[in-house]
């Protein structure tokens, strides 16, 4: 057999194109003709698992002329998957692709093929953003594209003003060996070409293209924020971060970050307080709040290890605890409970339970930990509405402000966290109502509804997590046994968490009978848990003391120093134990606070579940 002569492999990426791939394949051999000789190109239509006349289309331009080939995919490869299968079956040295809507000019082509068959670069890409010759775009296709480029070039040190413009050529030793390293498989792939290319010293040029707009394109929510978006923060990870993190500066750094967590109580309260009224509680009943408390942190891995059996994932209760410990120490350093998304990333790493599977997981337990507070609060309210009302009409008159209790900024901080409890746990027993009803279907309207709202190429990825998700959370709710074990579990630990208050109270030596300690304790604690699911401050540090100081000032004749004295030191111990057993867990699991950015990377990579 001849040595084939193919000297250039023009691939075109083709998905649904049975309208204009025709006549783009003849554009471009007529143009590939003007300036190559005979037998020294090749046009392979990169047909990624169309289900229109495409692949038919493509199956008769191959036959009827030697210069066109066909790679067919079954199934959907994305472009970047489409693109680096096809080069790689590709003949030619230089590997050229162009989007098939020819919104670049076909005049700049050989311009883009010399640049690289000469010898002269590398890597070679057309750019609708330099300065003597800039595209004019709609906004809404502009804006997000000018964005999208700043951000590659500051986090990810590119000197290209344009990564996206589908106008490029690479040497096949260039492609070769950057490929290997390329993650993406959508529309982040050649962008993370030409990031890795300049890190790798290749020589890459940009040189300006007279382009036009061509079709309906428009900017898409799910890929250009959540999926180019997570590529860059996932480079940015291994190119900036990566190289300096170890063992001893990731468990330095975590801890480190947990420290920052008992300085932010500085910020949202009085030092000064906190100490006066350690000062005056009795430090054995506070050690005892202590100890009580940390009881309930077996009881939360024990039942996040009934939810995770549920889904098919049995691990040990000690490592589950110590999982729930980083995620909860996560949550007083990172705003809007964003440690949630550590243990999620705990779980992947460390026992490989994929991330749809660990959002549903933390999904059940808050769910749980919502409704459980909220019947325990409803229970001590209804009791006290049946025996105590006037301790109910003294509640409402410090929501409204008539009776004498708060003042000024205080008084607002607690009838806002008043409010947002009550929301909260409407929302809660909602959110049990439509789970358990779900559960009794066997689908869901996920697909069809992701699918409406987009009609990207990464809404199938994106539809199969939530499937996946919700499926979980289905399965946990549609088990009985299950269910009553997840909710006794919950109703335990929230106990603990009350009985833990209550020590607290103790040690201030209130005056109050057991009984009213315990009924005060279970309506104001559950009020203040509920208060804080409002990510205003890391680990709702004021809003919960806020509204545990109005209910006790309302329902109690402790004073409202007594009772905001109570609040912080019951707050603080709670936060003091979750930051020493974050600590430790971190220690013995190997795993810092500094990973939670890499965990939302992969979280958001396809190709990690």
């Amino acid at each position: 057999m001849a040595e084939s002569r193919v000297e250039v492999s023009v691939v075109l990426p083709a998905y649904n194109e049975e309208h204009t791939i025709e006549e783009t394949v003849e554009t471009t051999l007529d143009t590939l003709a003007d300036f190559l000789p005979d037998g020294t190109y090749e046009v392979i239509v990169a047909e990624d698992g169309c289900d229109d006349r495409t692949p038919e289309i493509a199956d008769r331009l191959a036959r009827e002329d030697e210069r066109v080939r066909h790679f067919h995919s079954d199934e959907r490869l994305g472009r970047g998957g489409a693109l680096d299968a096809a080069f790689r079956a590709a003949e030619g040295e230089t590997l050229v692709y162009f989007d098939t809507d020819l919104a670049t000019d076909m005049r700049h082509l050989e311009e883009l093929v010399e640049s690289v068959r000469s010898g002269d670069y590398d890597l070679a890409t057309g750019s609708r953003w330099m300065p003597e010759n800039v595209a004019d775009r709609p906004a809404k296709r502009g804006i997000p594209s000018r964005g999208f480029n700043l951000a590659t070039r500051l986090l990810l040190g590119s000197e290209l003003r344009d990564h996206q413009c589908g106008f490029k050529a690479f040497s096949r030793e260039a492609f070769r060996d950057l490929v290997v390293d390329v993650e993406d498989e959508h529309w982040f792939w050649d962008t993370e070409m030409l990031v890795r290319a300049q890190r790798k010293g290749y020589r890459v040029r940009e040189f300006p293209v007279d382009w036009e707009p061509k079709g309906d394109s428009k900017v898409d929510l799910v890929r250009d924020v959540f999926g180019m978006g997570s590529q860059i923060l996932r480079c940015f990870w291994e190119f900036k971060v990566s190289p300096y993190a170890n063992r001893r500066t990731g468990a330095l750094a975590g801890i480190l970050l947990t420290l920052v967590a008992i300085a932010l109580m500085t910020v949202y309260l009085d030092p000064s307080a906190v100490l006066a009224e350690m000062r005056d509680a009795n430090p054995a009943l506070v050690a005892a709040a202590g100890a009580i408390y940390v009881l309930s942190w077996p009881l939360r891995g024990l039942r996040y290890r009934d939810i995770l059996s549920e889904l098919g994932y049995r691990e040990s209760v000690g490592f589950l605890t110590g999982a729930v410990f980083i995620s909860q120490t996560g949550n007083l350093v990172f705003p809007a409970r964003a440690g949630d998304a550590v243990r999620a990333y705990v779980v992947k790493a460390r026992r490989n339970v994929p991330y749809a599977s660990g959002f549903a997981s933390l999904a059940v337990e808050r769910v749980f930990d919502l409704l459980t507070i909220t019947l325990l609060a409803g229970s001590v309210l209804l009791g006290l509405a049946a025996f105590a009302p006037e301790a109910v009409a003294d509640v409402v008159a410090a929501l409204s402000g008539t009776g004498e209790t708060l003042s000024g900024d205080q008084h607002q901080s607690a009838t806002t966290a008043i409010a947002v409890a009550g929301l909260v746990g409407a929302v809660a027993i909602g959110a049990v109502g439509v789970i358990v009803a779900s559960a009794r279907f066997e689908g869901n309207f996920v697909r069809r509804a992701v699918s409406w709202a987009s009609d990207d190429s990464y809404v199938a990825w994106v539809a199969d997590i939530l499937e996946q998700f919700v499926g979980d959370v289905q399965r946990v709710a549609a088990d009985g046994s299950a269910f009553a074990r997840v909710g006794g579990s919950s109703v335990l630990v929230w106990t603990i968490d009350v009985l833990t208050a209550v020590l607290v109270f103790a040690a201030f030596d209130t005056g109050l009978s057991l009984v009213t300690l315990l009924a005060v304790g279970f309506f104001a604690v559950s009020v203040g848990n509920l208060a804080k699911v409002l990510p205003l401050s890391p680990g709702g540090i004021g809003l919960y003391e806020g509204a545990f100081t109005l209910l006790v000032v309302a329902l109690t004749p402790v004073s409202p120093a007594a009772a905001l004295g109570v609040a912080i030191v019951d707050h603080a111990v709670k936060n003091v134990v979750t930051v020493v057993g974050g600590v430790a867990s971190m220690l013995a699991l190997n795993v810092s606070l500094t990973e939670a950015a890499e965990g939302a990377e992969h979280a958001a990579t396809p190709a990690d579940d």
